[in-house]
């Protein structure tokens, strides 16, 4: 069964709601204009509920069946990136400095149009939670409306996600069970020492040359340090150090980014980053510090909500149920670490990439995640006879 119909004959109204929302990003947790969208849309539709102002700009709908049953969540982020777009498009960003590179503006429609179709048809036992959620770009808005008590609130027993994914053709699915992105960490390094003359490199101790070395030492934590067929990644990302071309500095700063998904690899490159540091500082005479941010967790999808999630999303379109992970990350994480439920991807098509400034949203796609997200609810929570 494909697209579902009623959903295929909206399609023009959810390339239309997308586009307006591109045209309004809004970053982290300021999402005020498309919270209110989203809160006038759900209104239009028909919804049984609708609680406003969580994690500040975030909310969460509920629509009843037409029997008792659980509740299951479906969430969408909706906020932006602070960047400045380059499509050149008729609804481009009209905000300056930020744009909806990475998609929440479909993210947001999508779920929008399974609500639709839902208050219209109830043909299920139960509630669904519509969950809308600022600040998932660095902001951990999930951990923040997971801490002011969403999944008790509203009792919601399993919680479901989507995300497109450019390269992949337009409405295919994937997912994974188990870990299907990576924990994010940040480290910084500050190097100390003392800064002179360029031309009298003795009288200096040279906080640039020990950050050389550290960089050079830090790539052997992933080729040296853990199994090969355990996933991590190590990037350094940034030096910086001096402003002109004949003074050596006073200090240098290292920064970079980990990913993995077992916290015993996560403790090693922490461990080994420390040993690394301070070795490094004894050796070249220098002081340094280590500080280093523990960051999103890694999203794991549960087996079983995994499997049937993938069963419904092959009733829309084709699904890779055992799709490889992959080393991005998602606050999300924090919303599975509370319920069971899984994270998918759905074809955004040949587009720019993620956080790219030519990236857009594929309105071709809206129609396939509103069908994934209705038909999910209606096979999750049957009517029955």
């Amino acid at each position: 069964m494909p697209v579902t119909n009623a959903i295929a004959a909206m399609a023009p109204d959810l390339a239309a709601w997308r586009q307006h929302l591109h045209t309004i990003p809004e970053v982290r947790y300021g999402t005020q204009r498309t919270a209110a969208f989203v809160a006038e849309k759900l209104r239009e539709f028909g919804v049984d509920e609708i609680h406003e102002g969580i994690a500040e700009n975030g909310l969460v709908a509920i629509i009843n069946g037409q029997k008792p049953g659980k509740t299951i969540g479906l969430r969408a982020d909706m906020d932006a990136l602070p960047m400045t777009e380059e499509t050149e498009l008729p609804y481009a960003s009209q905000s300056p400095g930020a744009m909806h590179a990475c998609g929440h503006d479909g993210h947001t429609t999508m779920l929008l149009g399974a609500a639709r179709h839902l208050a219209e048809t109830r043909n299920f036992a139960g509630r669904v939670a519509l969950i809308f959620q600022p600040a998932e770009e660095g902001g951990a808005g999930a951990e923040r409306m997971r801490r002011e008590g969403i999944f008790d609130t509203f009792d919601i027993a399993e919680v479901y996600a989507l995300h497109n994914a450019p390269g992949t053709p337009v409405g295919q699915f994937y997912t994974t069970p188990g870990p299907i992105m990576a924990a994010v960490d940040e480290f910084t390094i500050h190097i100390n020492g003392r800064g002179g003359h360029g031309a009298t490199p003795h009288a200096t101790v040279d906080p640039i040359s020990a950050a050389v070395a550290m960089v050079q030492a830090i790539q052997t934590i992933v080729s040296r340090n853990h199994r090969a067929l355990d996933d991590l990644v190590v990037s350094v990302t940034q030096i910086h150090a001096g402003t002109v071309f004949n003074v050596i500095p006073d200090s240098a700063m290292i920064n970079g980014t980990v990913r993995t998904f077992d916290p015993a690899v996560q403790a090693m490159v922490i461990r080994r980053l420390e040993e690394i540091v301070q070795g490094h500082a004894a050796s070249f005479g220098v002081t340094a510090t280590l500080d280093y941010g523990n960051g999103d967790p890694a999203t794991v999808n549960d087996p079983d909500c995994a499997a049937f999630a993938a069963a419904v999303a092959a009733e829309v379109s084709s699904c890779d149920a055992n799709a490889p992970r992959e080393m991005g990350a998602e606050d999300f994480s924090y919303m599975l670490e509370a319920r069971p439920g899984a994270y998918l991807f759905v074809g955004n098509g040949d587009t720019a990439g993620l956080h790219h400034p030519k990236y857009d949203f594929n309105d071709e796609t809206a129609p396939y995640g509103a069908s994934f997200f209705a038909r999910l609810i209606e096979r999750a929570l049957p009517l029955g006879h």
